[in-house]
């Protein structure tokens, strides 16, 4: 079942934190989450998953930054989250995608107990003009049922940055 708006605003506090939180980012059935003023590109034209890819840091300037085609940008969101006992989810934005502009591209189904800022990966068709602290995805809550384990994985839980693949740690014995 999904948590309605008004529900997520009760819960806040007793299973559920956005900091910062701001009534008029309040949906029916969800939470408009912000995107940070920074990016994060790989360097690489070719990507290794067994190991760590150089990255290359962009701030997007009050005047906007232009997203070009073909290529992955991660952000983040300028809200932390915290759940300890619902499944986050997160969606881009219906008015965002009628742009084009592609939020997460695999990665919007989130654990019970994850704790910290979503990374974003981004992706956009054509050349568009984005901005630091729009209201870029959405994040909507599951209940869960029977017994489960809280997310507690080393390779994400409680990030204060933006956050690129750490799938080589997975080969690591």
């Amino acid at each position: 079942m999904i948590l309605s708006g008004k529900e997520i605003k009760k819960c806040l506090g007793k299973g559920i934190e956005i900091t910062p939180f701001n009534d008029s980012q309040l949906n029916p059935n969800s939470y408009n989450l912000r995107l940070h003023n920074e990016l994060l590109v790989y360097e690489n034209k070719i990507l290794d998953m067994k190991k760590p890819n150089s990255i290359k840091t962009i701030t997007i300037p009050e005047s906007g930054y232009i997203l070009e085609p073909g290529k992955l940008y991660l952000g983040r969101t300028v809200e932390y989250t915290k759940t300890s006992c619902f499944i986050p989810m997160l969606e881009g934005r219906s008015s965002v995608g009628r742009l084009g502009l592609f939020i997460h591209v695999t990665a919007g189904f989130g654990d019970v107990g994850f704790a910290g800022y979503w990374t974003l990966e981004i992706f956009c068709v054509q050349p568009i003009k984005i901005y630091s602290n729009v209201e870029i995805c959405q994040i909507y809550y599951h209940t869960i049922e029977g017994d489960y384990e809280k997310y507690c994985s080393g390779k994400y839980q409680n990030n204060t940055e933006i956050q690129p693949s750490l799938l080589y740690k997975d080969f690591i014995d």
